[in-house]
């Protein structure tokens, strides 16, 4: 509970935020870390707070990109792991969480966009309770972007082809919670036609 009133807290503080997601496997070679670092860079130039799990890989680089324009606009909701997951160096403020449950709602709670980068099971997880959530009415209904069309394309064509069409486990209705873009200037003209989503 205290870690629930805490993070809230911490999040009061800020506005227009959008909640990054991806590997903390990329490293800076890599094409979709170019694209979150330059991400990063535009939501902070547009005014928008970057937040995301703290990390490394996709974290990092959108992390760094904000960073670089305004570092007050770079945000890290970490966890606390033993041996790894430590805040990457470009989070300008941050607060670390003992429970995943407890920043999984943190990272969501006050997002005014969610954004969706190449990951593993990690950001799986993440991508789809959020759509689960909005689909449910449980959340909000904001833009839900996933960046990269080779990296999401395949999996959503599963999810139409499977759930959808085959076994009728999904609605055709729920292929519009989300969007696929290639780029981050796509994904940012999604984020600004977004609302600002008031804490209380």
């Amino acid at each position: 509970m205290a870690e629930f009133v805490e993070g809230f807290e911490f999040l009061s503080q800020f506005k227009k935020e959008v909640t990054v997601f991806g590997s903390a496997r990329l490293d800076p070679k890599n094409r979709w870390y170019k694209e979150a670092k330059k991400f990063g860079g535009m939501l902070a130039k547009s005014g928008f707070t970057v937040i995301t799990g703290g990390g490394g890989g996709i974290m990092e680089a959108a992390n760094r990109g904000a960073k670089a324009v305004d570092p007050s606009k770079s945000i890290g909701l970490n966890i606390q792991l033993p041996q790894e997951q430590r805040m990457n160096e470009y989070v300008t403020k941050g607060k670390g969480f003992y429970y995943f449950f407890t920043r999984k709602v943190m990272l969501s709670f006050s997002a005014q966009t969610y954004v969706y980068f190449p990951g593993g099971f990690g950001t799986m997880d993440e991508f789809f309770e959020i759509v689960t959530l909005v689909q449910t009415k449980k959340a909000v209904k904001v833009p839900i972007v996933c960046v990269g069309k080779d990296f999401w394309n395949p999996l959503l064509k599963f999810v139409s082809d499977k759930l959808v069409d085959e076994y009728k486990t999904a609605n055709a209705e729920d292929m519009k919670l989300f969007t696929v873009v290639n780029s981050a200037e796509e994904a940012l003209a999604l984020v600004k036609k977004s609302k600002d989503r008031k804490l209380f």
